[in-house]
């Protein structure tokens, strides 16, 4: 395709690690300044707008004539660190594959999403419905693009333009994060008679989550996510060897499904701890909620979905398989604000890995895929 790969390999170079990740990382002011630029001498209008200090959003628009839909596509500027590769923002072609950090996950998105837009600007019919493109921040953090995106601009459909290994994922797990805190008493090691130790106290509550996890797999699992999960991530407690420790805090995700809120998984939560201080007068625990993002899922024949299926299943000849994932992503944000969101993207490998490569041909394919949406969507 024209220009393909060397817009591609333009946007690798320019390094936008997530600063949040890495302390140090450029962020996404340069790249979204190549972005906006690139869009602008393609006659398409683009603007810059600003969440954090040097870290924006890209919002670019074809306008139709009025009357007809308005199509959201979306994809992430940031990347994850580069520490352990080789020339990570040198990328490289080999045997139609393109190297380099952000090649799959997701720069390559993003050049499809552009070339797509370039080639529907080129179109002799005007279409009826407006086409917005929006190149967003912190996908690999927090999602806060995307967030400030669903709060200033309304689509009746969007597509997320993440690798998805050429399948449609109209459905994807959230996640919740939250603490528990085990309480105890401190005093000095030789004195078992004054101290109690919160942190044999947390191994009651990571017994009793483990039992919790395997209760979850054996509930009614959902079509295409199959059932959620927990998992203790993080623990921290104690002063030194001689002391008995007054506290000692949990970390827990737990993997949420259409359906689960936060009010559920909490409530889970606190009648595991109330069990444990019922069996224990003496046990005493709180529960603090962290951060919580929601799941995704929407209705495999939605417009926008099926504009999806029907463009892909024209330029690959074959319909794509309809999945869901178990990974987080911005079409959450979308869907809280009544914007149905699908993802579609290229095929690849080592998303977050020492070694990141994009098939070129599934980037080719997904941009004739994109122009194709527009074309049925926004007609």
């Amino acid at each position: 395709m024209d220009g393909l790969n060397e817009l591609l390999a333009d946007l690798v170079r320019i390094e936008s690690i997530n600063p949040d990740l890495v302390p140090g990382g450029a962020g996404e002011g340069a790249v979204a300044v190549f972005v906006a630029e690139w869009l602008g001498q393609n006659g398409i209008e683009a603007q810059i707008e600003e969440v954090q200090p040097g870290r924006p959003n890209v919002v670019a628009w074809l306008h139709g004539t009025g009357g007809g839909r308005t199509l959201m596509l979306n994809g992430h500027l940031d990347t994850v660190g580069v520490a352990g590769m080789t020339e990570p923002l040198t990328p490289h072609v080999t045997d139609g594959q393109m190297h380099g950090r952000g090649s799959y996950d997701m720069k390559c998105g993003i050049a499809a999403c552009m070339l797509a837009l370039r080639d529907i600007r080129k179109r002799a019919t005007p279409l009826r419905g407006d086409v917005l493109f929006t190149a967003v921040m912190d996908e690999e953090n927090a999602g806060l693009g995307t967030r400030a995106i669903a709060q200033r601009y309304k689509a009746d459909g969007a597509v997320i333009a993440e690798p998805t290994e050429l399948n449609l994922i109209v459905a994807h797990r959230g996640f919740a994060w939250h603490e528990i805190e085990t309480q105890g008493v401190a005093a000095h090691g030789s004195m078992p008679e004054l101290g109690v130790d919160a942190i044999t106290r947390m191994g009651r509550v990571l017994v009793a989550l483990e039992e919790l996890n395997r209760e979850l797999a054996t509930r009614p699992p959902h079509p295409l996510l199959k059932t959620g999960s927990l998992h203790a991530g993080l623990i921290r407690g104690g002063q030194e060897l001689t002391s008995y420790p007054a506290s000692c805090v949990l970390g827990l995700e737990r993997r949420t499904l259409p359906g689960e809120s936060v009010a559920s998984v909490e409530a889970e939560y606190r009648g595991l701890l109330e069990r444990l201080a019922a069996a224990d007068p003496t046990f005493s625990a709180t529960l603090k909620a962290t951060v919580a993002y929601g799941p995704m899922e929407t209705d495999p024949h939605d417009p926008v979905a099926e504009a999806v299926r029907a463009a892909a299943t024209f330029v690959l000849g074959q319909a794509p398989e309809t999945v869901g994932a178990p990974f987080w992503t911005d079409g959450a944000s979308l869907a809280e604000v009544g914007i149905p969101a699908v993802l579609f993207g290229p095929s690849g490998q080592g998303a977050h890995a020492f070694d990141e490569w994009v098939d070129l041909e599934s980037v080719a394919q997904c941009v004739a895929i994109y122009t194709r949406v527009i074309e049925t969507f926004c007609a």
